[in-house]
């Protein structure tokens, strides 16, 4: 959290007055007059935002949510909930108390950090652990807790995987054990991973076992 930087939309008053601030000394103040000089200085994944939404920056405001950074709105009037653009939004109206604002700083970050230590890439896929979800394109689909372990699995190893490993590393049955679950697991999976996205190749097997 150290290394975050605050870029300010909106308010170089606020941005300087903070600046000088002990309370923010270890974050990386940058201001900003508009998205715009906002999206050509973008250098880094660990950023949060502090936009004061005005009537003149109405157009900006509906853009900054595709960039799912953390997102503090400052405004005099609250915005409903389902015109908020992402998850990671926190709200302040004025007047309103920088300590408030601190705090809501540190809760957005945890809320997003922990989101985001969740969720494994995985051949176009993103898998979200916490939610037992796999996603692709807007569509998501809802997994057992064994079908995401043994994602989590093929994501961590690139090579095929032999029945009796995956076995016993999701089961912790013996590999001489005398059962079909991991071939159960694998069709069933497949068969979602086909009727949700329509990926009849998602999960690949040869004589050295499966693999995606």
């Amino acid at each position: 959290m150290d290394n975050l930087t605050i870029s300010i939309l909106g308010n170089q008053i606020f941005s300087e007055i903070i600046s000088e601030l002990k309370l923010f000394s270890r974050f990386k103040i940058k201001f900003y007059e508009d998205l715009d000089s906002y999206v050509k200085d973008i250098t880094q994944s660990e950023q949060l935002i502090i936009f004061f939404l005005t009537s003149a920056n109405q157009k900006d405001y509906e853009k900054v949510g595709r960039y799912n950074f953390p997102l503090i709105i400052i405004s005099k009037l609250p915005i409903t909930q389902n015109k908020l653009p992402h998850e990671f939004v926190e709200q302040s109206a004025i007047p309103f108390s920088i300590l408030d604002l601190e705090k809501k700083i540190i809760s957005l970050l945890a809320r997003y950090k922990f989101k985001k230590s969740s969720l494994i890439h995985l051949c176009g896929y993103t898998l979200n652990k916490n939610e037992k979800k796999i996603e692709k394109n807007n569509l998501k689909l809802q997994l057992t807790e064994k079908e995401i372990d043994c994602l989590i699995l093929f994501s961590q190893i690139d090579k095929p995987l032999s029945r009796s490993f995956i076995l016993n590393n999701i089961w912790k049955y013996s590999p001489e054990s005398d059962t079909h679950t991991v071939e159960t697991h694998i069709y069933r999976l497949r068969k979602k991973i086909l009727e949700k996205f329509d990926d009849n190749n998602f999960i690949k097997n040869n004589n050295k076992g499966y693999y995606i």
